[in-house]
């Protein structure tokens, strides 16, 4: 068994970002004891933890999927790690695995389905791709573009937040699909990334004039498949140039998530019953019992060089706050990820 330390550093929720941004003094950083494992319970070793928007709901009430945090509790998130000692049968020391772990370098889970908890058994490419790609942020985009997107050869696809953990995978899985593909994203830099890294036809800086204007230029032809994650004044514009049976795929709202809490209207929301149009949104975990079949093309992809992605890593589990804070910021390149323990493989 792996010699472990005494101490188990953590981040404790310390004050909730009530209608304003997250910031780093809403957490506390915790020496705490390493766990021991109980019967049926496993201890694992954290690697690389996980950042998303949802996280500043769990902070508030639990994104109405979750418990709600209370002030001092470990900070919640998925990672991905190594059993380092285990009174379960089921998994064994050395085993790697991902699953609700929280902010800290040492979690304990079981085999409930509470944790969420899964082998990795693809060791072709790095582990942190199971927090990201080959985790629930690629299956997020794997099963709301196909099963809600439902994209054919030749259509438009059209896709905001295009440069973060789920929409990088979504244009290249579209254009697998044999569709035009159209990112949109918060810099240069990230359009340039978006088309010469990930494949897109054409990117819009929403920084940049007119996001409408740039989306007639961009999808003459309208938008047949909108994967939103964004929400808000992008997802009215979008909205306002959807096809006849367009299928709007409501992922994500992260321009929404911070404010009053006062939604903004969306005035074309009527252009989906005039146009026999679907807007849906959806839980990745609902999918659970086909996981496996998205992974399984996913690899596949990645092997015959079709499907790439972007991580974007920070070292250090002190800069688990600062990693949050990027996304808000829009600063993060792919799946913003945090490494909290050397990384063996």
């Amino acid at each position: 068994m792996t010699e472990r330390p005494k101490t188990n550093l953590q981040w404790l929720l310390a004050e909730r970002p009530i209608d304003r941004a997250v910031k780093e003094s809403d957490f506390k950083l915790h020496e705490g004891a390493v766990p021991e494992p109980k019967d049926g319970e496993f201890v694992i070793r954290v690697i690389y933890s996980s950042l998303a928007p949802v996280m500043r709901f769990y902070m508030l009430d639990g994104a109405g999927i979750e418990e709600p945090l209370e002030i001092g509790d470990v900070m919640r998130g998925r990672g991905v790690g190594q059993v380092v000692t285990s009174k379960n049968p089921d998994y064994m020391p050395g085993d790697i695995v991902h699953g609700k772990m929280g902010w800290q370098q040492y979690a304990v889970a079981d085999s409930s389905p509470y944790y969420l908890m899964y082998k990795v058994t693809q060791r072709e490419v790095p582990v942190s791709t199971a927090l990201g790609v080959l985790g629930m942020t690629g299956f997020t985009a794997y099963f709301g573009l196909f099963d809600i997107g439902k994209p054919k050869a030749g259509e438009t696809v059209l896709v905001s937040g295009a440069a973060g953990g789920v929409g990088s995978n979504v244009g290249q899985i579209a254009k697998i699909r044999g569709c035009k593909t159209v990112g949109i994203a918060g810099s240069d830099e990230k359009c340039k990334m978006l088309v010469e890294s990930l494949g897109y036809d054409a990117a819009i800086n929403y920084r940049d004039g007119d996001v409408g204007a740039q989306m007639d230029k961009t999808c003459p032809n309208g938008i047949d498949v909108f994967f939103d994650n964004v929400g808000g004044e992008i997802l009215d514009e979008g909205l306002a140039r959807i096809n006849k049976y367009a299928r709007v795929v409501a992922c994500g709202q992260i321009s929404q998530y911070i404010g009053d809490g006062s939604p903004r209207p969306i005035k074309n929301a009527y252009k989906i019953g005039r146009l026999n149009a679907l807007l849906q949104g959806f839980l990745i975990y609902d999918y659970a019992p086909r996981l496996a079949e998205a992974e399984s093309d996913m690899v596949q992809w990645i092997r015959e060089g079709r499907l790439t992605y972007q991580e974007d890593i920070l070292d250090g589990i002190e800069r688990m706050p600062e990693a949050l804070i990027r996304l808000y910021d829009s600063k993060n390149r792919g799946k913003q990820l945090v490494r909290v323990s050397p990384d063996p493989f």
